[in-house]
C-alpha cells in the first residue's frame, strides 16, 4: 500500500529525514519509535503534503500512485487519514455538515440523511460519544479525550483505508486510551486497513499489537523488530541504538 524509497525531507532549511526507506502492506500496523525531535510527526506530515515540508529526494507511492503528483485532497480522497496529538477545532463547521460533505465529494453521490444519521448515532454509541456531538462544531470546546473521540467519530464513518496516528494516545486518560484503542484495533479487524503509529504509550502498543516495530534516528530508519523490540527500549532507551547498527533481523523471513 505504502512505498518510501531514501526520502529526505527539508524544513526551514533544516533536514529532517535523510535515506528514509519504509514499506507498509495491507492490513499491517507500523510504529516509529525514536527519540524526540528525530522527525516521527515529519514523516506524517510529509505523508499527507503538509507545505512546510519539503521533499528534495527519494519517493512515496500510495496504492501505486506517485505522493509528489497529488495534492493533499487527491491523497485524502484516495482514504489516508491522519489523526494528529492535537485535532484542531473548527468553528462554524459541525462534525454532521463536514461529514456529510466530505463522504458526498468522495462517493460523488447524494447522502441519504436518515440513512446517515442512524449510522453516525451508532458510531458514537460505539465509541462513547454523545450523540449531542454530532452537531457541535468540529473539536471545539472539547477536552484532549473528547477531541480524539471526535476524530474515531470521522474514521468510521469515512472508513480510511490507510490510518496515520501521531501519538494518538497523548492527552488521554487510562479509561479513554482503552475506548481509543480498542475503536481503532475493531475499525482495522473489519476494514484490514494499514496503520502507521507513533506512540511510546506501552499499553497502546499491547492493545494494537502491531506487526513490526521502527527504531527512527539519525534522520531514518536504524532498527526494525517485533513487538518485544518495545519492551527492549522500554528498558534501556535508545541511548544504544546506533545509526551504524543494521537491522536484527529480517521479519519477513521468519
Amino acid at each position: 500500500m505504502l512505498k518510501i524509497e531514501k526520502l529526505t525531507v527539508v524544513t526551514d532549511s533544516k533536514e529532517i529525514l535523510k535515506d528514509f526507506s519504509l514499506t507498509i502492506n495491507d492490513g499491517e500496523t507500523h510504529v516509529i519509535m525514536g527519540p524526540n525531535g528525530v522527525g516521527k510527526s515529519t514523516i506524517c506530515r510529509t505523508l499527507l503534503k503538509d507545505s512546510n515540508y519539503d521533499v528534495t529526494e527519494g519517493s512515496i507511492f500510495y496504492n501505486g500512485k506517485d505522493l509528489s503528483e497529488l495534492s493533499t485532497t487527491e491523497i485524502s480522497r484516495m482514504g489516508m487519514m491522519m489523526i494528529s496529538q492535537s485535532p484542531i477545532a473548527i468553528e462554524g463547521v459541525t462534525n454532521a455538515e463536514m461529514l456529510r460533505l466530505a463522504l458526498s465529494e468522495r462517493t460523488g453521490e447524494h447522502i441519504d440523511i436518515f440513512k446517515f444519521s442512524k449510522e453516525a448515532k451508532a458510531i458514537c454509541e460505539k465509541i462513547s460519544l454523545p450523540e449531542s456531538f454530532l452537531h457541535r462544531d468540529i473539536n471545539n470546546g472539547m477536552s484532549g479525550g473528547e477531541r480524539k473521540k471526535n476524530e474515531l467519530l470521522h474514521v468510521w464513518m469515512l472508513k480510511p483505508n490507510f490510518l496515520i496516528l501521531d501519538e494518538v494516545d497523548s492527552g488521554l486518560d487510562v479509561d479513554a486510551l482503552k475506548i481509543v484503542a480498542n475503536s481503532i484495533k475493531e475499525y482495522q479487524s473489519e476494514t484490514n486497513c494499514s496503520i502507521l503509529l507513533i506512540t511510546h504509550n506501552p499499553k497502546l502498543l499491547e492493545i494494537l499489537k502491531p506487526d513490526y516495530i521502527h527504531i527512527l534516528k539519525d534522520k531514518r530508519i536504524v532498527q526494525t523488530g517485533d513487538a518485544s523490540l518495545a519492551e527492549i527500549i522500554e528498558k534501556t532507551g535508545f541511548k544504544d541504538v546506533s545509526g551504524e547498527k543494521v537491522l536484527e533481523r529480517n521479519l519477513e523471513n521468519e
